[in-house]
């Protein structure tokens, strides 16, 4: 995804889309380095703990990110993020709203005048409710009972946090993905799957980096799964699961006419997305989702199964969900998006030849041996995607990746494709047992 303060005030109604038939122009830089940094196999180190979760601290310094285990009903595993993590949720929410707010009036000058106009009269609070009211009806209560525990626990405003998670429905932009198995990965034989989130670098989202990883009790709130995200964001932008699913996501600002109309009325794609995550055994049951979902904005997903040795991505609107397979790829173009036997990819947009070019080069230099270390060390820093986040997912041996920008004032590269990838054992941490109700001293983040 792109700039988060330009386009949460883009898609505001079913209209405002980028240009159809309108080609990306960027491209990596030619002379982009490897990554050569080592990656982190140390285990996360328990911090804080209070009734229904945990919270650990992974990666080396100047590295750190938070892995929270939450336990429960909906409304028990938010209370527990919220209680244990205060001040980073508060942190968010307040930074978040500031932030947008410092924004208004140097992007309303590049929107069309109707909009701007209402931006201008009613607010952005108005718009971001609207959003919340329209796509309500489609959303799953499990939701709002999260983020109710969410806003008490850490004693923040529900509303406010309601609104900063529809900023992710307001927005189109850039992220890359692949799926990889077969004859793709022989020299394994196993699955993987990437997941590059390039977003906003600017803004506050990266210092509050995390892993939540949920341990859902009751029988209609499914099985457990890791979240890659923020502190106090409930909503999927990655993620991997214990049924051996993942995730990805491709905003698209520059799509052709296939994708048809969009819409504010539907699902919200990050609840989507966690969906996915929380309740799909296969990638069946996530064509299914997708296709019979109420759908919204133009997007890119990805969903790998490590049981089936497979992956999918879809082309996502409210007029279509079309199944992508290797076979299939689209859109089709022998010159910038040739197609690669069991791979699935796409760099940045939908029409986007300069980075889905470097992206099918580094896939194809690798073919016979792609792995999530080849992926971390060459393909990722060379094709220059996943600048907030990035996750390489083993989805045979439930292995997951992770790197995240640097915080404010770190030292080392701003990017999470430059920096310490950290390996998450994903079966431990789906093993973990929940918290017995003494609470450790939390100690601070530095």
């Amino acid at each position: 995804m792109g700039r988060l303060a330009v386009l949460a005030f883009v898609v505001l109604a079913a209209a405002v889309c980028g240009a159809h038939a309108a080609y990306c122009h960027g491209k990596p830089d030619p002379n982009a380095k490897p990554n050569n940094n080592s990656i982190n196999q140390l285990p996360p180190v328990l911090n804080r703990t209070v009734p229904n979760g945990k919270a650990y601290i992974a990666g080396t310094p100047g590295n750190e990110f938070w892995v929270i285990h939450l336990y429960g009903t909906p409304y028990e595993m938010g209370y527990a993020h919220g209680l244990m993590m205060q001040a980073e949720a508060r942190g968010l929410v307040q930074g978040v709203w500031e932030y947008l707010e410092e924004q208004v009036e140097e992007y309303l000058k590049g929107i069309p005048n109707w909009l701007s106009a209402d931006i201008a009269n009613f607010g952005l609070d108005v718009a971001l409710d609207m959003t919340a009211q329209l796509t309500a009806p489609f959303t799953g209560q499990y939701f709002f009972e999260e983020l109710q525990g969410l806003a008490d626990g850490a004693g923040v405003d529900y509303q406010t946090l309601l609104r900063i998670h529809m900023i992710g429905e307001l927005t189109q932009g850039d992220c890359s993905m692949y799926g990889a198995w077969g004859d793709a990965t022989a020299s394994t034989g196993k699955t993987f799957q990437l997941r590059a989130l390039d977003w906003d670098v600017d803004g506050p989202f990266k210092n509050f980096p995390a892993v939540q990883v949920y341990h859902p009790t009751g029988s209609d709130n499914g099985h457990a799964f890791a979240n890659v995200g923020f502190v106090g964001w409930i909503g999927a932008l990655s993620g991997q699961s214990s049924a051996h699913m993942a995730i990805s996501e491709i905003g698209v600002a520059f799509p052709d006419d296939s994708f048809g109309k969009e819409s504010r009325e539907g699902v919200p794609f990050t609840f989507l997305l966690r969906d996915i995550l929380q309740f799909d055994n296969s990638y069946q049951d996530t064509i299914t989702r997708i296709t019979t979902a109420n759908r919204t904005c133009d997007l890119i997903l990805g969903a790998g199964d490590g049981n089936a040795k497979t992956f999918r991505a879809f082309e996502y609107s409210a007029s279509v969900a079309n199944v992508i397979a290797d076979y299939n790829l689209i859109p089709v173009n022998d010159t910038w998006h040739p197609k690669i036997n069991n791979v699935v990819y796409f760099g940045m947009d939908w029409l986007c030849p300069g980075y889905n070019l470097a992206l099918s080069q580094r896939l194809n230099y690798y073919y016979g041996n792609i792995t999530a270390e080849n992926t971390i060390h060459g393909i990722l820093p060379v094709v220059q995607t996943g600048d907030v986040h990035a996750a390489v997912y083993d989805l045979t041996d439930q292995l997951m990746y992770v790197s995240f920008a640097a915080r404010t004032n770190a030292t080392g590269p701003l990017y999470a494709y430059d920096r310490e990838f950290t390996r998450l054992d994903l079966n431990a941490l789906f093993a973990e047992p929940a918290p017995s109700p003494a609470p450790a001293s939390p100690v601070a983040v530095q």
